[in-house]
């Protein structure tokens, strides 16, 4: 039951990864551009929401639906003033103009908010579970759960079913060609960047929740996502999210085995799927 239960918290766990990661797959798996600063616009997103609570007295919920558009609009503006200008099928332009910028943005959340770790108060939610027999399963977790899967159906929903997935695959696939039929790749490489940002919403909004945040832990949540990214396998949006339960999974069961072998757990499961399949496991070989 010790390992059952482990299982049981690493797919909750997965969820939250999941959120991370769903951002990182549409922008990473799909545009091809390398955001270094996707695990810093989960704090800063984070922070703000914070503030907006301490200042506004809006609740958790009242939160989450102010971030989104929030981080949908940071998005629109970061494709269209920095990542349009350099992306391209060589991604390196972009890893170099993000990183910049994360080191930009690290240092802006230092200056306004300091190095203080602050969390987002849930009115008691955080504490809340549900018994099932000897295992119990947070409130809060089975909700990021439950939104992260309906999350992940309705993006894959989207690039599958509609004209705007369509001109995105295209225009990823061929800029030139996707532009002949009358598809503004500039236009939908913005409106793809608000829709990942708008996603780290949902994850800054639960984080803050979880646990504490500070202005330099954005990237850790950058590896967590880079590694259920690549796990998933690129281009697949719920390889992504299978990827966020893999992590999440070995991470909790190395907290089993050893209190500090839990992140490892997760790196090494990285490895070995870089090492076993190496395109992940939802890509075919090209």
């Amino acid at each position: 039951m010790h390992w059952i239960d482990g299982i049981v918290q690493g797919v909750l766990l997965g969820g939250l990864y999941a959120q991370y990661a769903l951002g990182m797959a549409l922008m990473f798996g799909v545009m091809k551009i390398v955001n270094v600063t996707h695990g810093d616009l989960v704090i800063l997103l984070a922070l703000i929401g914070i503030s907006l609570a301490n200042v506004a007295g809006l609740g958790p919920w009242a939160v989450l639906a102010t971030l989104v558009p929030i981080g949908a609009a940071i998005g629109w503006l970061l494709q269209r003033a920095l990542l349009n200008r350099v992306v391209g099928d060589d991604p390196l332009p972009s890893l170099i103009a993000t990183f910049g910028l994360s080191i930009a943005l690290q240092n802006a959340m230092l200056v306004i908010w300091s190095a203080d770790t602050r969390s987002l108060p849930g009115g008691g939610i955080q504490q809340a579970s549900i018994s099932l027999g000897p295992i119990f399963i947070g409130v809060l977790p089975l909700i990021v759960l439950i939104c992260a899967t309906l999350l992940t159906g309705g993006l894959d929903a989207v690039m599958r079913r509609t004209r705007f997935g369509r001109s995105l695959r295209a225009a990823s696939a061929d800029v030139e060609a996707a532009a002949m039929v009358g598809v503004n790749p500039r236009n939908v490489y913005a409106a793809a960047t608000a829709i990942a940002v708008g996603i780290l919403g949902f994850a800054a909004t639960f984080q803050a929740m979880r646990s504490t945040v500070a202005p330099a832990d954005g990237p850790f949540q950058l590896i967590f996502a880079f590694e259920a990214v690549i796990i998933g396998g690129l281009g697949s949006i719920w390889g992504a999210f299978t990827g966020a339960m893999i992590l999440g999974i070995s991470q909790a069961i190395g907290f089993r085995i050893s209190p500090g072998f839990g992140i490892l757990a997760g790196h090494l499961v990285f490895l070995a799927v870089l090492a076993i399949r190496p395109q992940g496991i939802f890509k075919r070989k090209s």
